[in-house]
């Protein structure tokens, strides 16, 4: 089968895309065709190990895992002895941030594990955008509680989990402003933003008016830029770290002072964010934006274009099988 291979962390011209044996399912796995991932943010930082701490996850000299991937959308082809609530011919999706090697043909996972059957009427692609923005961004709205009538600022609302996160705020009554590129303010208007600030033209830390929270799904501001634009019980969550680190210190300080707080979300167990995206899929109240779609032969182009930081929600890579046998890792 093909995978995507990196054996060693760097820049998308580490990747090798090249034929390795199929896996089989051990007792709880199963055996999953992967017909759809996605190159995210989060793949991106396994691939380069940045920031440097991700080291101590990945494998600290080189990666632990060898084949890229962090989400999938398939269909179980094989089931191993004490699988339960799945079997053959299921289709399903899942993520997991720290690799399920799922950029290539075919993947192994645990039955318990993260991933649950795709809704009735969702294709394989939009099943796979919708997962680690969704897991994001859940984070974002569940760590703290957002009130009718208050006022929500989102920046990088184009992103993948920008584009989530603002469809996840948009089901409470709120007033929603958010920030985009000149193509994609009418998009972002769609997604349900009341007032779309072109961040190409406008800087939005320069605004009069203040906000009970500021999103930044980006991670390109920072609580001091910030401040002044939050209201004195204002909240602000970023989902960068920020520089040296500084949203984790903020986030501390700022709980002992309990004036304009930053939150740092530290993401939900995926067994409890994949739920609430697998209903948000199947009441059609959240629908994945997709980018640009690549084969999997072409995985290294994809990666060059995520890493510019100029997607528009999410970039599908597509998988197509091949029946070869070559080497394991």
């Amino acid at each position: 089968m093909k995978a995507a291979i990196r054996k060693k962390y760097g820049s998308p011209s580490v990747i090798t895309v090249e034929e390795v044996a199929r896996p089989v399912p051990a007792n709880a796995e199963v055996l999953i065709k992967v017909k759809a991932t996605t190159v995210n943010r989060t793949d991106c930082a396994n691939l380069t190990a940045k920031p440097f701490i991700m080291r101590f996850v990945l494998g600290f000299l080189k990666p632990q895992k060898p084949i890229l991937g962090t989400d999938f959308a398939g269909d179980i082809v094989e089931v191993g002895k004490g699988v339960m609530h799945f079997k053959r011919g299921d289709k399903v999706f899942g993520f997991f941030d720290t690799g399920l090697e799922s950029q290539a043909e075919y993947m192994v996972l645990k039955h318990d594990g993260n991933m649950l059957t795709i809704p009735d009427g969702v294709d394989y692609k939009n099943a796979a955008a919708s997962v680690e923005g969704g897991h994001y961004a859940y984070s974002f709205i569940h760590k703290v509680e957002i009130r009718s009538g208050q006022k929500v600022f989102i920046n990088g609302a184009t992103g993948g989990i920008g584009s989530t996160l603002m469809q996840f705020v948009r089901q409470f009554d709120v007033h929603i402003t958010a920030t985009a590129n000149t193509p994609n303010i009418d998009l972002i208007k769609s997604l349900g933003a009341d007032k779309v600030i072109d961040y190409t033209k406008d800087d939005f830390t320069k605004l009069p008016a203040t906000y009970d929270y500021i999103f930044d799904a980006v991670g390109k501001s920072t609580f001091g830029k910030c401040k002044s634009l939050l209201t004195e019980n204002g909240v602000y969550i970023s989902s960068e770290l920020g520089p040296f680190a500084q949203n984790v210190f903020f986030a501390i300080r700022s709980a002992i002072t309990g004036k304009k707080k930053v939150v740092f979300p530290v993401p939900f167990p995926i067994k409890q964010t994949l739920p609430f995206i697998q209903n948000q899929l199947a009441t059609k109240k959240l629908k994945p934006v997709i980018d640009r779609k690549y084969n999997i032969n072409d995985i290294a182009k994809a990666y060059e274009y995520v890493m510019q930081g100029k997607k528009t929600g999410s970039v599908i890579v597509h998988i197509k099988s091949s029946y070869k046998k070559l080497k394991t890792f």
